[in-house]
């Protein structure tokens, strides 16, 4: 097995709402607004490179979307998907599974592309893996997660024919060395994968833990449609991880990749941060 890190760019959304009930003057010092009080985040996906799979984790809000959408976000930086796949010697025809956390924008947005004005799958030989009752909920939103759920992003995948939707129980194995923990806290199902590399595991925290300040447990986003939830599944996903040493894979932090943490008296803190390709 392989992995690798896949920068599909930053965007931009505003503190307070990342941030949740934290005050300014503390986030503020990990994550610098602008302005307008918006901070930078990444969209940083994973390629596992396993046998005869290639499974791209997310893959941003892509490149589809009109002007004035964009103009809520601020898409920046010289990342992109493409590019960052290509740094890896893998092009989007190469990816053989496209595993979608959940669907927010920010996370799948790359799945579908505009091709002669069509909208048709990026990954045109992939299978599109979602689980049944997040794709019902995104369907059907309610209405704090409407402007997250956007339908040119998600029906293209079912009329593709390319969708298939997991049904591993929480904490098994969905192929072999990959397990599946659902979290129900910012959104109905979302699903994190646990992956088994080099001895070590290595959990893609995905919109659990989005950046590594987000591992103290006040830090909720104002985005979790359960937050109490989110503190919950928080605090077991994090005393596991400080007990068996996993490795946190983080998808929206700016500037770092991974980390692993301990317990500190019952406070869970980070030990160490580093890239994934240092593992």
């Amino acid at each position: 097995m392989r992995l690798f890190t896949v920068n599909a760019g930053y965007f931009k959304l505003d503190g307070g709402a990342m941030h949740g009930v934290v005050p300014k003057s503390m986030w503020n010092r990990a994550n610098p607004a602008d302005e307008n009080n918006m901070c930078s985040w990444a969209m940083r996906c994973m390629l596992i490179e396993h046998g005869n799979y290639r499974i791209l984790i997310d893959n941003g809000m892509g490149d589809k979307q009109d002007p004035k959408f964009f103009s809520f976000y601020y898409p920046h930086g010289e990342d992109s998907l493409e590019k960052s796949l290509a740094k890896h010697g893998f092009t989007t025809d190469d990816i053989t599974d496209a595993f979608l956390t959940h669907l927010h924008f920010d996370h799948c947005g790359g799945a579908i592309k505009k091709d002669d004005g069509k909208l048709v799958p990026t990954f045109a030989k992939a299978i599109y893996w979602s689980n049944e009752a997040h794709w019902e909920s995104a369907l059907n939103p309610n209405e704090r997660e409407k402007a997250s759920f956007l339908k040119e992003n998600i029906v293209p995948i079912q009329e593709s024919g390319q969708l298939r939707f997991i049904d591993t129980p929480d904490g098994d194995y969905w192929i072999d060395g990959i397990q599946i923990k659902y979290m129900k806290g910012h959104t109905d199902n979302m699903m994190l994968p646990l992956i088994e590399y080099n001895d070590r595991k290595v959990l893609f925290c995905t919109d659990l833990l989005p950046s590594v300040a987000h591992i103290s447990m006040p830090w909720v986003m104002a985005y979790d449609m359960r937050p109490l939830d989110t503190l919950n599944e928080k605090r077991a996903i994090l005393e596991q991880a400080a007990d068996e040493n996993w490795v946190l894979f983080f998808e929206h932090d700016p500037k770092v990749e991974c980390c692993t943490v301990h317990n500190d008296n019952g406070r869970i803190k980070v030990k160490e941060t580093f890239a994934l390709h240092e593992l």
